[in-house]
């Protein structure tokens, strides 16, 4: 049978039936929605079946749809098991690998390690997405979740990347016109500079210290979803911050920022999260095995 379907409009129709819409499945490939479109009505005429109901609101499945939809998984999931195992065999990861991680974090600290990562592997083909929210990693096709937070599902597999922790600062200017809070207590009556993200609760700071966990609810007159711009206004002597240590060390170590009540922190440790299927993947082993390394090398002293 020569007209066997691509296993690239495969994907594109697991994309569309995933997103429930044309526009959003090119959107994420980068593509446009007659592209999509095309491909998809290709696929059809391979197959000959109607694979997608189609209004002008959204797409739906259709029953032939679903069958292939299950089938498509398969091979696809086939056809990576294929390019891992020769990957092992050539000991050379290769293939598609995409990751998404936080906005602050993804940018500052996952996007350079990954630069180094193809540097080290070019034949990896890799896509990096950064969200404000945690993703649903099985049904959004990601392989791999950089995520800061011990708060982990157990179906989910886990690797610990590297050790870290948000702790308070304040600019010398803020400290000098309000003072130097003493207690967690003192910290609502101060300035609080919020940032939400992903699954944080907003305004809630959950601190540990020696005698266990304490939750206090902060306020104040600024607060954003991008954790540098909550830095840049702490430095211009807005209010306090709670913030991971890899982001401020520069700033207390220039004296910028100041660490204040240094015997409360929060855990911000690093996780490679990633779904059971991919437990022996030779592209998730290497990338995985990469990055705890080079986190190791550039940020833990």
């Amino acid at each position: 049978m020569n007209n066997l379907p691509f296993l690239q409009d495969l994907r594109v129709f697991l994309l569309v039936a995933k997103r429930a819409s044309f526009a959003a499945a090119a959107e994420e490939i980068g593509a446009s929605p007659a592209f999509i479109s095309k491909r998809i009505a290709v696929l059809e005429n391979v197959l000959n079946v109607s694979l997608l109901h189609r209004t002008t609101r959204r797409v739906s499945i259709t029953e032939d749809g679903e069958r292939i939809y299950e089938w498509a998984q398969h091979i696809l999931n086939d056809v990576n098991q294929m390019m891992d195992e020769l990957s092992e065999l050539r000991q050379e990861p290769q293939g598609k690998i995409r990751i998404t991680s936080s906005f602050g974090f993804g940018r500052k600290f996952v996007a350079p390690a990954l630069s180094a990562l193809i540097q080290t592997y070019p034949q990896l083909d890799l896509r990096f997405d950064v969200e404000d929210r945690l993703v649903d990693l099985a049904t959004e096709g990601i392989d791999l979740d950089i995520r800061i937070g011990d708060e982990i599902d157990d179906n989910l597999i886990a690797r610990k990347l590297a050790s870290n922790h948000r702790i308070l600062c304040a600019s010398p200017d803020y400290l000098a016109r309000n003072s130097v809070p003493k207690s967690i207590n003192e910290l609502p009556s101060h300035a609080c500079l919020v940032i939400k993200e992903r699954d944080h609760p907003f305004g809630i700071w959950k601190l540990q210290n020696s005698s266990g966990t304490q939750s206090v609810k902060v306020t104040g007159p600024m607060s954003s979803n991008h954790g540098e711009i909550i830095h840049q206004w702490c430095l211009d002597g807005h209010g306090i911050i709670l913030r991971s240590y890899w982001d401020v060390r520069e700033s207390i170590q220039s004296g910028t920022l100041v660490h204040i009540l240094p015997d409360y922190y929060q855990p911000a440790n690093i996780w490679a999260v990633y779904v059971t299927r991919l437990a022996m993947s030779a592209r998730i082993r290497v990338t995985v095995e990469f990055l705890e390394q080079y986190f190791k090398k550039h940020y833990l002293e």
